[in-house]
């Protein structure tokens, strides 16, 4: 398959002249972001630039951005690791083949139904499944057989997966078991890198890798999540390569990133890289979450325990709209955390908090956490959602499953988040202008508290 749509000698080219924008040119591109229209890598590489003011003048306009989308909700999620066996030797992973400190530990798909059912009990209803690469157990078959048995077995509405890529026939196995997001990341688009940073195993090769979303789309799976590993090169470079992986599926298939996850280098026991060769500090990374909420307004941008609470409390504002709470990054690590021998976790996780402190932080910031699953459930995927977005429909959908997925969470809770979470819910409710869609929702949020459960518009 052609791959020529990651354009590195364009990239150069664009990052050589690109300059900080100034006044009247960074009013222009922040005007321009804000109709919702994306942004193209010449406008994309100049706001990389920029310090001081104008980043937080990118970031105040990323929040505003990521409202006019979705609204003020954040969604919730939970990884759950099937397994830590794998082929690849990437040099800044736990999970390597030849780590020889690694404790390998497969699920088998009755101990994932356990594990599921133990973030379900926690209040979790949209998990992302998590595989190392080994031929057998990540094979499209076995994740099938364990996202049915999930499913059937535990009060889990939608699961993700992220795998090693597959063939398009295994993709549609995948589709046809009732998966949503299928995530792969390219962890660095720079060839040169890439090759020295995986030097053997399957991953090893570049081009089926970074072909894997053409496969996904054409078997059939809507959405897409990508990403890099940020600090393994020139995280400018890596943004603008996104950027035309993402507009190639936009013109292949009508609609490019689903999501897109911004991971930073973290210590893994076991790995070879420990540190970052291409470091991304703080303030370099806050203006990576805002600049690609300006390129790809649509786009989920999902941040996860790689980060440090503070850090990840502060980027609600500047794009973030899904975040992981109460993680495990080890296969069985929720219920068996106090093991004496666990397997070994892929990577150091920053925020240790449950799920209960993450929204009481979310809440904090004048957020509304949401479990919602609704769009999956609803077929509003891929170019159908794209479609609800541009309309400017989508927040109005966000909205009130947010709402109505938060009730529902909080019916099981009591004490101060009880009471913060029923004020942001009832302030929420009295912002909704259309009186007709106030009184669908109040009337909902009134049959749960009656028990009813799984209510979604």
């Amino acid at each position: 398959m052609n791959t020529s749509f990651i354009d590195e000698r364009r990239i150069t080219e664009v990052l050589q002249e690109a300059r900080p924008p100034q006044n009247t040119r960074l009013r222009d591109i922040l005007e321009r972001a804000e109709t919702l229209s994306g942004l193209g890598l010449v406008d994309t590489a100049d706001l990389l630039m920029a310090t001081g003011e104008d980043r937080l003048q990118i970031m105040e306009a990323a929040g505003r951005i990521k409202r006019k989308v979705y609204g003020d909700r954040v969604v919730i999620f939970a990884p759950l690791y099937l397994h830590n066996e794998c082929i690849n030797n990437c040099l800044y992973c736990s999970f390597r083949q030849d780590n020889e400190e690694a404790v390998r530990r497969n699920l088998t798909p009755q101990e994932a139904v356990d594990e599921a059912r133990a973030l379900a009990a926690r209040g979790h209803r949209r998990l992302l499944l998590v595989c190392g690469e080994h031929p057998r157990l990540s094979s499209a078959a076995c994740i099938a057989e364990t996202a049915q048995a999930i499913y059937a077995g535990a009060d889990i509405r939608r699961l993700h997966v992220n795998a090693a890529p597959l063939s398009v026939d295994d993709f549609r196995t995948l589709q046809e078991a009732g998966i949503g997001v299928f995530q792969v990341f390219q962890e660095t688009y720079h060839r040169k890198t890439y090759a020295a940073m995986h030097p053997s195993g399957r991953k090893a090769d570049y081009n089926w890798r970074v072909t894997a979303m053409d496969r996904a789309m054409a078997a059939g799976i809507g959405d897409v999540g990508m990403g890099v590993l940020f600090g393994l090169y020139d995280h400018k470079f890596e943004i603008l390569a996104l950027l035309q992986h993402s507009a190639h599926l936009r013109e292949t298939f009508g609609v490019g990133a689903h999501t897109v996850s911004v991971p930073r280098l973290r210590p893994a026991a076991g790995a070879i890289l420990q540190r970052a060769p291409y470091p991304v500090d703080d303030e370099q990374f806050q203006l990576v979450v805002a600049v690609l909420r300006l390129a790809l307004p649509y786009a989920g941008i999902v941040l996860t325990t790689r980060e440090a609470p503070g850090m990840r409390d502060e980027l609600l504002a500047a794009g973030v709209s899904q975040i992981s709470a109460g993680s495990s990054t080890s296969p069985g690590g929720y219920l068996d955390k106090d093991r004496e021998i666990a397997a070994v976790d892929q990577f150091k996780v920053y925020d240790n908090r449950s799920l209960k402190k993450v929204l009481k932080a979310v809440c904090n910031k004048g957020y509304i956490p949401s479990f919602c699953t609704a769009c999956y459930r609803k077929e509003r995927t891929g170019a159908g959602f794209y479609h609800i977005a541009g309309r400017g429909e989508l927040e109005k959908l966000c909205l009130p499953n947010a709402l109505l997925t938060f009730k529902e969470y909080l019916q099981a809770e009591n004490g101060q988040l009880k009471e913060q979470g029923e004020e942001i819910i009832h302030k929420a409710l009295n912002d909704i202008n259309d009186k007709h869609m106030r009184k669908q929702v109040k009337d909902r949020l009134a049959r749960i508290e009656q028990g009813e459960r799984d209510i979604l518009f």
